[in-house]
């Protein structure tokens, strides 16, 4: 089968398409044709061992100093076709079409993928191509993760920070599910997109600095963590949550001093994937409550160029993958 193997640590020409034996599932797997995958901050962020913490380190030494060797090919979401299935499987029957997030495991940039019966991966809204499903998970999950995290209510008054990208498309349409009155933050080129899913208001970050109003909101999400989190916390309401996205040591440093400071509360957990969220996310979907952006397709053979777009920092959405 055709994928792409990451071959080194670093730039996007360490991706390269190669032929690899294809998979076979184990008695409890599924077999996934994959039609369509993604390309997100996060893998790109791998792909360099550009990570919070010291997981650079870390995944360094469990994958490899030099070069990859046991996560070899990337990608954490697909959509795709049940092509077979391990004897124990029950869930799933060959030809079900499916969407799926790897998350760690990653897989998506094949032609084939296999996963475990009870992993992440449900069937595919009817409503939706295999591209627009492909680019749900990681976005949906973690929007409704981070809203769920500051207590969304009726009513409440949302700011999301970097609500262009894959997460914040999604957190702004969910909380309009829920009733919030949402304040949309990203560059210009963007702003059009987020009023056509709802958001009640819209700011340029590159000609107004939010943090300077006198707004007050009760949930602050910050997707990018680049506000200045010392005067952003001064918009939250008596009880408002602000919510980091991003889990560099210095903005949870900085977030939670602030916090101790203001007395005002800090939610900073990453999202716990749950196959209930996950049908929960389809069923929204299939009664046309939320719906995927897509910026732009690349087929397989294009991928080091996807990568080079998302690094740009200006896709609107999602970038999609397709797979022959």
């Amino acid at each position: 089968m055709k994928a792409i193997i990451w071959t080194k640590y670093g730039p996007p020409e360490g991706l390269q398409l190669s032929e690899v034996e294809k998979p076979s599932p184990k008695d409890n797997e599924v077999l996934i044709k994959i039609h369509a995958t993604t390309v997100t901050a996060g893998d790109c962020e791998m792909r360099r061992l550009d990570l919070p913490f010291m997981f650079g380190p870390i995944l360094r030494v469990f994958n490899g100093i030099r070069r990859p060797k046991r996560i070899t090919i990337l990608g954490q979401e697909l959509a795709g076709e049940i092509e077979a299935v391990g004897k124990d499987v029950s869930r799933f029957e060959v030809g079900d079409e499916i969407f799926a997030s790897t998350d760690f495991f990653m897989g998506g940039y094949a032609q084939y993928k296999c996963m475990p019966e009870d992993g992440m991966l449900v069937i595919k809204p009817t409503n939706m191509s295999f591209e627009e499903a492909a680019s749900v998970p990681l976005g949906g999950l973690n929007a409704l993760h981070f809203l769920r995290k500051g207590n969304i209510q009726s009513g409440h008054k949302v700011l999301i920070n970097g609500s262009g990208g894959s997460i914040g498309t999604m957190g702004v349409q969910l909380a309009k599910h829920y009733g919030a009155e949402v304040t949309a933050v990203d560059t210009k080129t963007k702003l059009s997109m987020l009023r056509s899913l709802g958001a009640d208001h819209v700011i340029d970050y590159t000609s107004e600095d939010f943090t300077k109003s006198d707004e007050t909101y009760d949930i602050i999400v910050d997707v990018v963590g680049k506000a200045p989190i010392s005067r952003a916390m001064k918009l939250l309401s008596e009880n408002g949550i602000y919510v980091l996205g991003n889990l560099s040591f210095s903005l949870i440093f900085r977030g939670k001093w602030n916090s101790w400071r203001s007395g005002k509360k800090l939610e900073r957990e990453t999202a716990d994937y749950k196959i209930e969220d996950f049908n929960y996310l389809r069923e929204l979907i299939e009664v046309g409550t939320i719906k995927t952006v897509i910026d732009r397709t690349y087929p397989l053979e294009e991928m080091v160029e996807a990568h080079r777009f998302v690094e740009t920092g200006q896709k609107i959405g999602n970038v999609v993958i397709t797979v022959d």
